[in-house]
This record gives C-alpha cells, sequence and structure tokens, in this order.
C-alpha cells in the first residue's frame, strides 16, 4: 500500500544537506530574471536578523535516493547560487572552515562508498547543466554564452546579479556579514517540504500543481505529459528530440510559437482543435466525436516530419524541404500576416501538384481578405478541415470540394477592393501583385499614400468627407523612397514632382501625372481601374 503524503519543515541546509536534487526533464528550465533574482535577494537581506524565514512549500519525489524536483525549482537553483557566491567570498577571505561548512551543506555530497564528490543540484540538460557546474565549481560567470534567451544566460547573469549584490552588503564587515549570512541560510530558513511517495506518478503530480493558477504554459504541460507517457527507457532520447524542436521555435521571441507549430501539425491528422483545447485533447482528457489525438511517441514522430517545412513557414529564406513557388506562397501569407492556412500547406507538402494546391490556397485567402471576411473561428475551423481532408486523400483537389463555397466573386472582389480601406501590409501587397503581374509579387518598393492623413490644406481634398478614401487602393503609390518628402505632402503638384517620379518600375505614373487635381472621385476612378487589374490578376489563370 502507498504511503500516505509526507510533509515536514526543514532548514534548507537540513534539506540540502541530506540531499541530491535532480530537476527533472518535464519541469520548466530555469527562468528567473534579473527583477526576480532581486526580489529574492531583497527578502533574504531584509529578514536576515529575524528568527526564521519561510521559503514557502517545495514537492519532491524520492527516486533511489535522489529528490527529483516537482515544483520549487527556481528557488532551488537560485539559492544553490547564492550559496555558492557566499562559498567563494569565505575562500576568497581564507574563511576555510566557513567555506567548508557551505560546500559540504549546500554545494557537494560524498560518496561514502566510493569518495566520488557529486552535486547536490543537477540540471536535465547538459548544456545548462554543465553551465551550472561551472559556476559553482569557478565561482565565475562563463564569458561563451552568446545566446541572451538561453537558460545557461539566464543561470549566469542570475549568478551575477547575486555575486554583486553579494558583494556590496560585505562591505561594512566581510568577516562578521558572511558568518551571519552562513548562519542565516544553515539555521533559520525554512523549506516546507512534501515528498511524494510515487515517483511514478510525479508528472500528474507537476500537472496537477502548476494547472492552478500558477501560469504553466501550454508547451510545458504537453513536455510533461510526454514525458510522462514514455517509457523510462527511451524518456532521455525524447526529451532531447522535444527540446531540440522548442529550441527552434523561441528564437521567434515565443513559446507560443512552439504550441501554435503542435496544434497546426496535429490539425493535418485530427482536424480542427480548439487552442484552448489542444492539451486537454492530447492528454485525452476532452474528447472529440470522430477524432481521436496521436499517442504520444506518434506525436513527437509527426512534429519531427513538419519541424522543418514549418520553420520555412515562417522563415522561407532558410532551407528545407518546400522549394520554388511553395516558398513563395509562404512568403506572400507571411507579407499579409495570414497563418490559419499552415495546416494546409503542411498537409499538401510532397504531393505530386503541390503548387497548384499552394496556389489556390492563396488565391482563396486574398480574395477573401480583400472582401473582409477572413478572420472568423469558423473560416478557420473550415480550413483545418480541409487540412485533414488533404491529409487523407493525397488529393489537392479536395480543397475546391471543400473551400470553394467560400470564393467571393469577382464582381464583389472588384467592388470591394476599389473603395474599401485596407490596412498598409495588404495594400503594399496587392500594389505589388497588380503591378508585377503576379500573385507571389517581389518586395520591391515602400508604399505612399498619394494624399497623406496628415494634412487638412490639401485642395480638392476634405478631412471631414474624404478620409475614408485615404488608405484605399486607388489613393497608393510604391516608391524607390523609403521615407516621404516634405514637400510631397503639400499639394498635388509638389507630390508629383518630388515622389511620383520616384516610383518603382511598372507604377502607374503616367495614369496619375494625367491628372491635373487630386480628389476623391479621381481616386475612386483610379483605385476602379486598380481593382480590375487585380481581378485580372486574381482571378486569371
Amino acid at each position: 500500500m502507498q504511503s500516505p503524503l509526507d510533509a515536514s519543515a526543514n532548514t534548507v541546509a537540513e534539506l540540502f544537506s541530506k540531499s541530491t536534487f535532480v530537476i527533472p526533464q518535464y519541469q520548466r528550465e530555469y527562468s528567473w530574471r534579473a527583477d526576480e533574482v532581486e526580489d529574492f535577494w531583497t527578502d533574504l537581506q531584509n529578514t536576515l536578523d529575524l528568527d526564521n524565514y519561510f521559503l514557502g512549500l517545495i514537492i519532491l519525489t524520492d527516486d533511489n535516493g535522489e529528490k527529483h524536483v516537482v515544483d520549487g525549482q527556481q528557488r532551488i537553483v537560485t539559492l544553490t547560487l547564492l550559496a555558492n557566491a557566499i562559498y567563494h567570498e569565505a575562500i576568497a577571505r581564507n574563511r576555510k572552515a566557513l567555506a567548508d561548512r557551505i560546500w559540504a551543506d549546500f554545494l557537494r555530497s560524498i560518496d561514502y562508498e566510493t569518495d566520488d564528490i557529486n552535486p547536490r543540484v543537477v540540471l536535465a540538460d547538459q548544456t545548462d547543466n554543465d553551465t551550472f557546474q561551472q559556476i559553482i565549481e569557478t565561482g565565475e560567470v562563463p564569458e561563451n554564452i552568446k545566446d541572451t534567451e538561453s537558460v545557461s544566460y539566464l543561470i549566469a547573469n542570475s549568478y551575477k546579479v547575486l555575486k554583486e549584490f553579494l558583494a556590496s552588503d560585505l562591505k561594512s564587515d566581510p568577516f562578521k556579514r558572511l558568518g551571519k549570512w552562513t548562519e542565516f541560510l544553515t539555521n533559520r530558513v525554512y523549506f516546507a517540504v512534501f515528498v511524494h511517495p510515487d515517483a511514478a506518478t510525479a508528472y500528474k503530480v507537476f500537472e496537477i500543481i502548476n494547472t492552478r493558477g500558477r501560469g504553466l504554459t501550454t508547451a510545458d504541460l504537453l513536455k510533461n505529459y510526454v514525458l510522462g507517457q514514455t517509457p523510462k527507457m527511451q524518456r532521455d532520447e525524447i526529451y532531447k528530440r522535444w527540446r531540440d524542436m522548442a529550441k527552434s521555435f523561441t528564437v521567434e521571441g515565443s513559446s507560443n510559437v512552439f504550441v501554435q507549430f503542435i496544434r497546426h501539425a496535429v490539425t493535418v491528422g485530427s482536424g480542427h482543435i480548439l487552442p484552448q483545447e489542444l492539451f486537454g485533447f492530447l492528454a485525452q482528457r476532452q474528447r472529440y466525436s470522430r477524432k481521436s489525438p496521436p499517442v504520444p511517441l506518434a506525436l513527437v514522430d509527426t512534429l519531427e516530419g513538419f519541424h522543418s517545412l514549418y520553420l520555412q513557414m515562417i522563415d522561407p529564406t532558410i532551407s528545407g524541404p518546400a522549394e520554388g513557388y511553395a516558398l513563395r506562397v509562404f512568403e506572400a501569407l507571411n507579407e499579409i500576416g495570414v497563418i490559419a492556412v499552415r495546416p494546409i500547406l503542411l498537409a499538401l507538402n510532397g504531393q505530386q501538384e503541390n503548387e497548384k494546391g499552394c496556389d489556390y490556397i492563396l488565391r482563396l485567402v486574398v480574395r477573401r481578405i480583400v472582401v473582409g471576411s477572413l478572420g472568423t473561428g469558423n473560416i478557420e475551423r473550415r480550413f483545418s478541415e480541409a487540412a485533414r481532408d488533404v491529409h487523407e486523400t493525397g488529393n489537392w483537389t479536395v480543397l475546391q470540394d471543400s473551400l470553394d463555397d467560400l470564393n467571393p466573386s469577382r464582381d464583389d472582389f472588384v467592388n470591394r477592393l476599389s473603395s474599401r480601406t485596407i490596412n498598409k501590409a495588404t495594400l503594399t501587397f496587392l500594389r505589388r501583385s497588380i503591378l508585377q503581374g503576379s500573385v507571389t509579387p517581389e518586395p520591391q518598393g515602400t508604399l505612399h499614400l498619394i494624399w497623406p492623413r496628415n494634412t487638412d490644406s490639401w485642395d480638392g481634398m476634405d478631412v471631414e468627407t474624404d478620409l475614408k478614401w485615404v488608405s484605399t487602393v486607388g489613393n497608393t503609390i510604391l516608391s524607390d523612397l523609403h521615407k516621404r518628402p516634405k514637400e510631397a505632402s503639400i499639394d498635388f503638384q509638389n507630390f508629383k514632382y518630388s515622389l511620383l517620379e520616384n516610383g518603382v518600375d511598372n507604377e502607374w505614373a503616367e495614369q496619375i501625372n494625367q491628372r491635373d487635381d487630386w480628389t476623391a472621385v479621381e481616386i475612386q476612378k483610379l483605385g476602379e481601374e486598380l481593382a480590375e487589374s487585380a481581378g485580372d490578376l486574381w482571378y486569371g489563370g
């Protein structure tokens, strides 16, 4: 029978001196930044004269004598870094007995059978652990860490911050203050410690703790679930594969991109899954009719199969399985900010007529954006289900059966484009497509408004009545000049002299130049001509 949860209060020295802590693979990586380390330091420093200080709850599991940290990693690692800073200060000031005490209690343990000296705290990631152990051994911050978003950098920076705070604190009386800090950490700082008796359920314990108001990300939950369902013999391999994929998305600035990738990859085989239901679906906590999640090992295989292609969707300049027209479609979709069709593009990859499917999707997306109704949840659902259809049939033409009813008519497209206010990125893309006669235009020229919205003195234009025309296609020009000349905002004639003559190749300079005045009527006329040209392109072959 399993023993009940073991709870106790321990000084940190008592706990550390009897333990070897392992930060397991399912844990979130160390994430404290300078402000959080400063708060940690300030709390300790302000309570240095109190009888005791409570550092909060930590939860551990016991795995053959090793304490696996289920909750409390950030505090345990930061406390170790602080103890290490005190140790190296003690060494530098010839307080050998004090240094030996810290070394034995907080930093290193001795295997009495082999005389091996082992670290008290070990991190799961080898690179990060190497950095951590180097800091413990040398007392110095490694100089070769270039990635400022890496865990190694965060650990090194936390140690640097703690060293600086400690050095400042010791200035008044180094001998006395070192003794005070050591006595404080040894005898008066406490953890409340729960040791869960069953190491096999640590993954579930971690999930429960961290989904009750603790800010665990979907990426963390998914990693925890996958590792928890992986046989122990394969766990190191799966951890490394998962970690390598996750790290490739941190360059984009957020774990949300990694989760987005997971959802899109799962969508290919399973159809539409709401973002907030992704973990519940994959962990089989939430049931969908006619949908079954991949088992964890199959999920990792699926993600690896789509990984390099998805990175190309984010950055079409990198190498990967996609090439030619597909890459140009990726770039076009990025320019107009559309990601909802990525599951379809994943499903199309490797199919015999991949380019036709990519072209169909790009045209559909642009047509929908122009008529103003792309971003609804129902349309994303339609795209997701279409991705599964393509995956199951291996034929892009099922997109026509699934999505053709979403296509607006050519007349609706032309009418809306000629008069509708559109955001700058989409206007830029559409103007480039018209001038270059291509649905995947090159990124040439900067978009400028002919009549700028920041002037009310332009003859023929009235801010109150004509403002609706300012961000329409007829009031735009693509120029080689990145910055608009000041005189181009004075009036229409100055615009023609200073900006129109710097239009990109194939710009409609003659059609604009032949106009004597620039009014709402002229904007509408030019917009209609441009929209007709766009209609020929986006509804042509």
